[in-house]
């Protein structure tokens, strides 16, 4: 299978600089993509003059997360596309057991290698961890990371298993199934597109697998950071974007409902932390969310619905209530 690495890049040619040599030394076999969102600063001469083995493809404007992607992919030729932060140092052998995977199992689609920390690389990192999933309420949570607090690697995720998601920080995913789901949807410009691309091809059959034999290190809010308003507003519009896309209509409803109360108390939290901002970014999420919903619902015409969760009624009352902060000690019904 032909594997295309390739890293979407907007104004990142320090990290681009830093990051490039590992992934050029330890992907032999691959064929490496950076898609530049039209980056104002240095990285399309740092591509040129220090990575000239490297194809760049230019996008006119800057699109996303995934309006970029969607765009810059249509020029890669591949089986399998490796979606990749700009951000990321990989390591040796870490494309072999991703690949194998991919043949022994030919319904898996999309793979997630171990996520750790490269600030701090014995504690797995915020975005994928060791594998995401989702609970009732449609609250994505990751092993190895729920909410802020981030578990040592200690071996407890070297498996390999089904998963929900798959963070788009590291992501495997064969271009057949990527082009038959047309994509990230780019309402959402960034943030939990790929929480929704995998929600996707599962509805349509196919199989999100973690490879814990594979591992990558990930430097993380280089784009926002957790403590950006912005980003708030994107995680919690999206959350409600992919509910009400890819769920069934008596599922869909209620919980839209619900979460939208729960929002709200999370807004309040965010009064009480003295963090206005990111309590105004809810709000906005939700009159966006209002504006929207008929185009998100007319989406779910493409769409067959499994319901597939992690067995925890809430990650929120697990973690914040009964103080359940690892994976394998979560309440399960």
């Amino acid at each position: 299978m032909k594997l295309a690495i390739v890293i979407l890049n907007w104004n990142g040619a320090k990290l681009l600089a830093q990051y490039l040599p590992s992934l050029v030394k330890y992907s032999p076999t691959a064929d490496i993509y950076v898609i530049d969102n039209a980056s104002t600063d240095d990285s399309l001469k740092v591509l040129e003059n220090q990575f000239p083995s490297i194809s760049v493809i230019k996008n006119s404007k800057n699109l996303g997360f995934a309006g970029g992607y969607n765009e810059g992919l249509k020029s890669v030729k591949a089986d399998v596309y490796c979606l990749l932060n700009s951000d990321v140092e990989v390591s040796p052998n870490w494309i072999q057991p991703v690949m194998e995977l991919f043949q022994k199992m030919p319904k898996v689609a999309i793979v997630q290698p171990k996520i750790l920390d490269l600030k701090n690389p014995h504690y797995f990192e915020y975005a994928g961890a060791g594998g995401g999933f989702i609970d009732k309420l449609g609250y994505p949570f990751c092993r190895g990371r729920i909410f802020q607090t981030l578990e040592k690697d200690e071996g407890q995720y070297d498996d390999t298993t089904e998963i929900f998601w798959a963070t788009g920080a590291c992501m495997f995913i064969k271009s057949s199934v990527f082009w038959s789901l047309e994509g990230f949807d780019p309402e959402y410009f960034a943030h939990q597109e790929e929480v929704d691309l995998c929600w996707r091809a599962k509805n349509d059959g196919h199989l999100v697998y973690y490879m814990g034999q594979s591992k990558v290190y990930h430097l993380g809010g280089s784009t926002l950071s957790n403590a950006n308003p912005h980003k708030t507003y994107l995680n919690f519009r999206n959350s409600l974007y992919s509910i009400t896309k890819n769920l069934p209509r008596r599922n869909a409803l209620p919980l839209i409902f619900i979460r939208l109360l729960l929002d709200g108390v999370a807004a309040f939290r965010f009064l009480l932390q003295l963090k206005p901002r990111h309590g105004w970014s809810i709000f906005k999420a939700h009159l966006s969310f209002y504006y929207n919903f008929r185009k998100m619902y007319h989406k779910r015409e493409k769409a067959n619905f499994i319901l597939n969760y992690y067995p925890v009624k809430s990650i929120v009352w697990s973690y914040f209530v009964n103080q359940e902060k690892k994976f394998n000690i979560l309440v399960k019904d």
